[in-house]
């Protein structure tokens, strides 16, 4: 019978290199049917985690621990414990279930003198206090791993900390170092240089997360085929929401609105199942687009049982404010920001928001003592995100004080920057407050900047923005009404109706049972309008319609 069981196991096991885990699963099940052991049930914890079965994959892996520990196998139980340190904060965002696990580790490595295992401890830690908000904490135990990666020569644990000590790079704001780091890793693991598929994986988010917080579109597209094409073999539900989500939070950063949400909804389809975190984070990004289109209400319904969630922070204070919330508004970002290095990306990002929060509430000295420290750290670290938020925090505080000319010179600066970062929204309200800064001295010049701005809003839809611009510059005494998507104008009525209908969520039948037509006549009006307005499929059809088109129009 033993040698029965290991020839299934090891059969089982060539399935999990293989990437065969329906195959896999099945095999440990015969394993385990007729006899209980850590391989099995660490093994079938993979292969459930790999099928998007998270919380039973975790469960396995908890049973494995102990098992291992019975035994006892203190290096395999070394390695359950790091499994269940990163599923349960990378999945599931449990911090107290990963850092429990994380010392449960450490522990067992303490008592058995496990020097080899003990970088995957540092690995462990270099994760968590990345995600935490402590880049400058994760680069240091990142290095350690590192170190101990090469003394034990394991090709897997190296790979996974130099992305470690890239994703905290990005996160300090050093884009260069810290991408040039990530894309050797990626590089490595995809070529199998490590062996191990979850490493793959690991590496996989951590570059494509790094990427979406650069705004670096180019590398994004790249890393992500690549990503993609791996998830065509091997099918990691992780890894493809997690594309699907930073690259949609990329779209929504320099101004492709309806990819950003067609990617998003994706993420959300797919991390409805096994992925809460990314299931909140795609949620806080579709928020921020709905804001930024102007459906605010939309915005507020996204965000329902998730208010209190650390990825939801930003665009929950962001709506706040919208809604004229400023206290409530300040009091979300500061909780925030008590759990994150202030000099991380996310940090300076808040803290602009904190401004802006304080300058409602008419607090101008606070909020400018704070964009002053905020626009320093950008010099410093050299990252144009940082700087282009800081100088702009800058710009808005004096602007509220009158300080007219310095205004200027700190929104002209942010205008730079983020004119380098290819970010259209946020190029366009920089705009829209030197214009503002302009009107008292420079009337031609504000009425000029306030053109570029709403000229921004109109092309993205940004309708909320698109009218505070608009009505300034009549404040101004010049014509602005607002004139809609251009290509708007190509349709016909009837191509109107159906792009409206789609907007609504119809299917073809409903659609041709509501214009009282044939399906054939709706498919060629669908297909008519999905030429004229450059649109690649009816997801990008029924965006475009809600962005752009009132909600009745199919009924007039």
């Amino acid at each position: 019978m033993p040698a029965e069981i290991d020839a299934v196991l090891e059969g089982a096991q060539k399935a999990l290199e293989a990437g065969e885990w329906s195959i896999a699963r099945n095999s440990f099940d015969v394993a385990l049917e007729r006899e209980e052991s850590g391989e099995a049930l660490f093994g079938l914890g993979i292969a459930l985690w790999w099928l998007g079965e998270t919380e039973d994959s975790l469960r396995c892996w908890e049973r494995a621990y102990a098992a291992f520990r019975r035994r006892p196998d203190p290096g395999q139980a070394v390695v359950a414990a790091v499994y269940l340190c990163l599923a349960y904060r990378m999945s599931l965002g449990n911090d107290a279930a990963s850092r429990g696990w994380l010392g449960r580790a450490a522990s067992v490595v303490e008592e058995f003198d496990l020097a080899p295992m003990n970088g995957w401890v540092l690995l462990c830690r270099a994760y968590v206090a990345n995600d935490r908000g402590h880049p400058h904490e994760a680069e240091s135990w990142a290095q350690e791993a590192r170190q101990s990666a090469r003394r034990s020569a394991d090709a897997d644990l190296e790979l996974c900390a130099a992305a470690e000590l890239g994703t905290a790079l990005v996160g300090m704001g050093r884009f260069e170092e810290g991408l040039a780091l990530l894309d050797q890793a990626m590089a490595g693991a995809l070529a199998g240089e490590g062996g191990d598929l979850d490493t793959v994986v690991l590496i996989g988010c951590r570059t494509i997360t790094s990427c979406s917080r650069a705004a670096d579109v180019k590398r994004a597209v790249q890393w992500i085929r690549a990503a993609d094409d791996f998830n065509r073999r091997y099918g990691s539900s992780h890894l493809y929401t997690t594309c699907r989500t930073h690259y949609g939070s990329i779209l929504l950063a320099v101004g492709e609105w309806e990819r950003a949400e067609h990617e998003l909804q994706a993420a959300l389809k797919m991390g409805k199942r096994a992925e809460p975190v990314l299931q909140a984070e795609a949620l806080a990004k579709l928020a921020e687009l709905r804001l930024a289109q102007g459906r605010l209400d939309e915005a507020v319904r996204l965000l329902a049982g998730y208010e209190d969630h650390p990825a939801t922070a930003y665009a929950a204070a962001a709506i706040h404010l919208a809604c004229g919330e400023p206290v409530v508004a300040s009091s979300l970002l500061r909780r925030r920001l008590r759990e994150l290095d202030e000099k991380s990306l996310e940090g300076a990002a808040l803290l602009e928001l904190v401004t802006e929060a304080e300058i409602a509430q008419g607090a101008f000295r606070e909020a400018a003592t704070r964009a002053e420290g905020l626009a320093d750290l950008g010099s410093s670290v050299g990252c144009d995100l940082i700087v282009a938020r800081g100088e702009r925090a800058l710009g808005r505080a004096l602007l509220a004080t009158a300080e007219l000319s310095s205004a200027i010179d700190h929104l002209e600066r942010a205008l730079a920057a983020f004119g380098r970062l290819e970010m259209p929204l946020e190029s366009g309200r920089t705009h829209f407050l030197l214009a503002r800064a302009l009107a008292e001295g420079e009337r031609e010049t504000a009425v000029a900047e306030a053109r570029a701005a709403l000229s921004c809003f109109e092309e993205l839809g940004a309708a909320r923005d698109a009218d505070t611009a608009a009505a300034f510059l009549r404040s101004l005494g010049v014509k602005a009404a607002r004139s809609g998507p251009k290509r708007l104008g190509l349709l016909t009525k009837r191509e109107r109706e159906v792009l409206a209908l789609l907007g609504e969520g119809l299917s073809n039948r409903d659609i041709a049972a509501r214009l009282v037509v044939s399906r054939k006549t709706v498919e060629h009006h669908v297909a008519s309008v999905l030429r004229k307005l450059e649109l690649r499929g009816r997801g990008e059809a029924t965006a475009w319609a809600v962005r752009h088109l009132e909600r009745t129009s199919a009924t007039k």
